[in-house]
């Protein structure tokens, strides 16, 4: 009886296993034939496309599209303009909106309940339909730089990275999460004297880790796919981000090889991004004691 247990237990746990990894092979797919087709030429790729051939390194294999893809744009250019547009903003978003959504959480204001709910409503509005205000706004904002006063944020980082900082779900995120950890912890903090900033600079923000993780994945996933705000903004080569940059290959004729050179090289940064924030996401809760 114990045998035929254990050997229903295998089977389940060999069927488990093989579904993940079907899954798991179905989101890979996508990422190997763009990698195995930035290897092969515009023709070759095409042609492989409709086989499993599109999957393998076979044929006329080499690095050459990804020489004329930096040939064709400054991709180093792009690359660095999306992780400084990107970073900044993941860093100042997970600030304001954490202190945003403390006090709605913690504090005690009349009043914040209206607020809550006007910031999820903010939830509902599709982007295109304040673009256009957004966009006229920018172009007659002072802003006190270098050179002293000036007046429009177009052709700028700052028009890039301002807007996005504050933003519903992530307030949303972080109230949901200090509203979860137990109120002793807090009660007990202020009992033996902490400020409230010390409050959730020490005893709330070290416990949210998991919820960090998570909305900068969240954000840092918008921010760096940003094409329709960075195209209506910038016209100056100096502050384009990567998907703006993606319009350089489809002028005169569309290099195909040389476009999935260029997807290969602007996944990277996200790739590298989720696996560590991912490890983080794991330490922090298995470093996290609180439960409810």
């Amino acid at each position: 009886m114990n045998t035929l247990s254990h050997d229903n237990h295998g089977l389940r746990l060999f069927v488990r296993y093989l579904v993940l990894t079907l899954i798991a092979a179905i989101f890979v797919f996508p990422l190997v034939f763009m990698v195995m087709s930035s290897l092969k030429p515009s023709q070759q790729l095409l042609i492989d496309s409709g086989s499993l051939r599109a999957f393998l390194p076979v044929g006329d294999i080499s690095l050459n599209n990804y020489t004329m893809a930096f040939d064709r744009a400054p991709v180093a250019l792009f690359v660095a303009n999306s992780l400084f547009i990107t970073g900044t903003t993941v860093i100042l978003s997970l600030f304001v909106c954490s202190l945003a959504g403390f006090s709605i959480a913690i504090l005690s204001w009349r009043g914040k309940a209206f607020v809550l709910s006007a910031i999820l409503a903010t939830l509902t509005v599709p982007f295109e339909t304040i673009a256009v205000p957004l966009l006229l706004m920018s172009s007659k904002l002072p802003w006190i730089g270098m050179d002293g006063l000036e007046v429009g944020w177009l052709n700028s980082y700052r028009v890039q990275i301002i807007p996005f900082i504050a933003d519903g779900l992530t307030i949303f995120l972080f109230v949901q999460y200090f509203r979860d950890i137990p109120s002793d912890l807090v009660e007990a903090a202020r009992a033996e004297g902490a400020s409230w900033s010390q409050v959730y600079s020490k005893v709330l923000m070290p416990l949210s880790g998991p919820i960090i993780a998570t909305a900068a994945i969240l954000k840092f996933l918008v921010m760096y796919n940003q094409y329709l705000w960075p195209l209506m903004v910038v016209q100056e080569e100096g502050y384009r981000p990567v998907l703006v940059g993606l319009q350089y290959f489809f002028q005169l004729n569309t290099a195909w090889g040389e476009i999935m050179a260029y997807l290969s090289m602007i996944t990277v940064p996200v790739l590298v991004f989720y696996l560590f924030l991912q490890r983080a996401f794991i330490a922090s809760i298995a470093s996290t004691g609180v439960k409810g």
